[in-house]
């Protein structure tokens, strides 16, 4: 996908809604988004909301969180293009390390760089958090990838 076929912003008021809505129509957590808005993004293609994801950055570690794209944006690389988006802005704000949780999509960070890793070997800040802590089932597997 062409990188300049959509925009990612940082969500705004307007967005949240949008950003629970989706998660939960796919099965991710949502109970945190309006707690910290400020990690999530929204992907448009014009005026069209296609995608969110965001990134929660603790230090030089950081927790990807839900990345999903509308029904009608997959299969386009869309999910990809968002996540090399992602992993850029957490780049350049000083994260080296994004982890994450899925019960879904192993395969798909596996072929990003994604590694599987123990749950318990993640650092403790990317532990404590919400998704590690609450909202994500003890049976979701753990990745790491070095940026």
């Amino acid at each position: 996908m062409d990188d300049a076929a959509f925009t990612l912003r940082p969500v705004d008021n307007a967005d949240l809604s949008y950003v629970e809505t989706l998660l939960e129509a796919n099965g991710l957590p949502s109970r945190d988004v309006r707690e910290k808005p400020e990690c999530f993004y929204v992907a448009r293609r014009g005026t069209d909301r296609i995608g969110v994801g965001g990134v929660e950055a603790h230090g030089t570690d950081g927790l990807l969180r839900s990345l999903v794209v509308e029904q009608s944006a997959r299969g386009e690389g869309v999910g990809a293009a968002i996540c090399d988006r992602l992993e850029a802005n957490a780049r350049a704000d000083g994260v080296e390390r994004l982890y994450l949780l899925t019960t879904t999509a192993s395969s798909f960070f596996a072929n990003r760089g994604y590694a599987e890793i123990d749950r318990s070997t993640a650092p403790d800040a990317i532990r404590r958090t919400t998704e590690f802590t609450d909202l994500c089932p003890e049976s979701a597997i753990c990745m790491r990838k070095r940026l």
